[in-house]
């Protein structure tokens, strides 16, 4: 399915008819079809892994602390991936890849939050202990996504062409958009997701061979 959907953002998605204004977006809006959904996929996968985390501190079962560790990964890859998609936009439409936006800015912090979350599992050794502070760590790193990246660039003045003005608006201008562009976005979000639910599930059986593997 993902590949099926993947297939036809990547084919349909660069053929379908976006409206050409003069001084807009024009033509780089197909990368709606590559950075949004990117962000979606991001925020589904942290915010699976941060259930999971909560089941791991309510009922202390070792396997959901496999299962929050990578969804998190997937949604940091993610992230990034937005990051760069975004800076390849923003390159064209602003004259460079970073240009300090609050949206851009907001972005960088909650991934590095979420690198910080990775680098504190791997400076604890005892088991137990690190996957309980890292269940708490990923509830804070969760938490910390809303302000850096909905809440305060909403709060200021962005470049992002959002709404009818720039102001508090980091989103995408409807004037820009079209029917068949937001339908493309939607089967991009699917597909893109789904590619990152099939990549974990496969690293969460790999981590529960390889436990399996140790403990005989």
């Amino acid at each position: 399915m993902a590949y099926l959907l993947l297939l036809t953002v990547c084919t349909e998605g660069f053929l379908v008819k976006v409206p050409v204004l003069e001084g807009r977006l024009q033509q780089s809006v197909r990368n709606t079809f590559f950075h949004v959904p990117m962000w979606f996929g991001m925020m589904i996968f942290f915010t699976v892994s941060v259930v999971y985390a909560l089941l791991y501190l309510y009922k202390q079962k070792p396997g959901y602390d496999h299962y929050a560790l990578e969804f998190a990964r997937t949604g940091t890859v993610f992230g990034i991936l937005g990051l760069i998609t975004g800076a390849i936009w923003a390159n064209y439409q602003w004259g460079s890849p970073w240009s300090g936006d609050p949206k851009q800015n907001g972005a960088a912090v909650a991934i590095l939050i979420y690198l910080a979350y990775f680098v504190l599992r791997g400076s604890i050794n005892d088991i137990d202990k690190r996957h309980k502070i890292s269940a708490v760590y990923n509830i804070f790193a969760y938490a910390m996504l809303f302000p850096t990246i909905w809440i305060l660039p909403r709060m200021t003045e962005s470049l992002h062409p959002g709404g009818m003005g720039a102001e508090g608006n980091p989103g995408l201008n409807p004037n820009d958009s079209a029917p068949a562009v937001t339908s493309f976005m939607w089967i991009g979000v699917a597909g893109w997701t789904l590619l990152g639910v099939w990549i974990t599930t496969l690293r969460i059986r790999l981590q529960f061979l390889i436990e399996k593997k140790l403990h005989g």
